[in-house]
């Protein structure tokens, strides 16, 4: 059983548009969707389309719109009640595949709710294999509430304790980090900024940063590079979704591998038309921790993980894959390895 955790759970509509978004114009919409959202909400919409066991723990009233969706599709839910509506998101997307998204802060959290939240959380996991740590916080959550939770949970459970994925950004990805979370899953962009709240080397501009996002996504070897550099502060593990370029995986440091260069995978497909990225990295993340807990190995783990993310991609809204949208036989994965001297990689096996 793989369980999320969603904080700030949301309602995600998402505008179709057929045509470049224009600012300060009336456009029509010729499609729109309106789905259960929130990371952790998506990667158990993702997992039971695939047809794998999960629950999802958030906040929320029996009646709301996002507790009455995730019912409609079918997925186990524990909610926290709250005694107001959960946040609604909005996206925006064109022909191009680009993607504008306009997010609510969510209601306010006092620090009884905060714990009854952790509380029906630790419930949830017991016996799990895989828990998710996913999105922002809301309003009133402390910055470092999933390092308590990472924290709290291994605690609680022991050696029983199921594998933790932490999917977030900002400060409550920095914060957490020291707590050790088995698997990180950040974009390009997260990258950027986990790396810099550890370096210093913040980028101001907004438009720069951006660009630097874009040309890591370029980049797989300097994607690696960060993320290893983010191990020594606590990250186990990493899966780093490069968007249209694949993703790379770091797999966890083991005593042999601290003693070389370390060793990372690499995955990418063919172009693909998007249609919506809204939730396909979520998806992604769905994919690798579903394989995961099977046993299979990182290879496959990471091909899955891409097939789940290319599919979320090529369908509407946040609208989640089912197998026959699954394929892997048209992915190639190499593995890279870094040179401790130099920022090169070198390609050592290719399939």
């Amino acid at each position: 059983m793989i369980v999320t955790f969603t904080p700030n759970p949301s309602l995600d509509k998402t505008l179709e548009l057929d045509a470049p978004l224009r600012t300060g114009a009336v456009q029509r919409a010729i499609g729109h969707t309106a789905e259960p959202g929130g990371k952790g909400v998506n990667i158990s919409r993702a997992l039971t389309a695939a047809g794998t066991p999960s629950v999802a723990v958030l906040p929320g009233d029996p009646g709301d719109p996002v507790l009455l969706a995730l019912q409609e599709l079918g997925v186990q839910a524990r909610a926290l009640p709250l005694g107001a509506p959960l946040r609604t998101n909005t996206a925006i997307t064109d022909p191009q595949g680009i993607t504008t998204k306009i997010n609510e802060p969510g209601p306010a959290f006092d620090a009884a709710l905060t714990g009854a939240l952790l509380q029906l959380l630790l419930e949830a996991s017991a016996g799990a294999s895989w828990v998710a740590l996913a999105g922002s916080l809301p309003p009133g959550v402390p910055v470092d509430f999933y390092a308590q939770a990472i924290t709290v949970l291994r605690e609680t459970f022991g050696d029983q304790a199921p594998k933790i994925a932490l999917d977030t950004s900002g400060e409550p990805m920095a914060a957490a980090l020291p707590a050790q979370p088995d698997l990180i899953k950040p974009n390009a962009e997260e990258l950027l900024e986990l790396h810099a709240a550890f370096t210093g080397s913040v980028t101001a501009d907004p438009a720069a940063a951006q660009r630097l996002a874009d040309e890591l996504e370029n980049d797989p070897a300097r994607a690696v590079q960060l993320a290893t550099e983010l191990q020594h502060h606590g990250a186990r593990a990493a899966l780093i979704t490069l968007g249209a370029h694949g993703a790379v995986l770091i797999p966890q440091l083991t005593a042999s591998s601290r003693d070389g260069a370390p060793v990372a995978l690499r995955a990418w497909g063919p172009p693909i038309v998007p249609r919506s990225t809204v939730g396909a990295g979520d998806a992604s993340l769905a994919g690798f921790i579903a394989a995961a807990q099977t046993g299979a190995s990182e290879t496959d783990s990471l091909k899955h993980a891409m097939a789940m993310g290319r599919a979320a991609a090529s369908l509407p809204g946040s609208i989640m894959p089912t197998p026959e949208h699954l394929s892997t036989a048209e992915l190639s994965t190499e593995h890279l390895i870094l040179n401790p001297r130099t920022t090169a990689t070198v390609n050592v096996e290719t399939s």
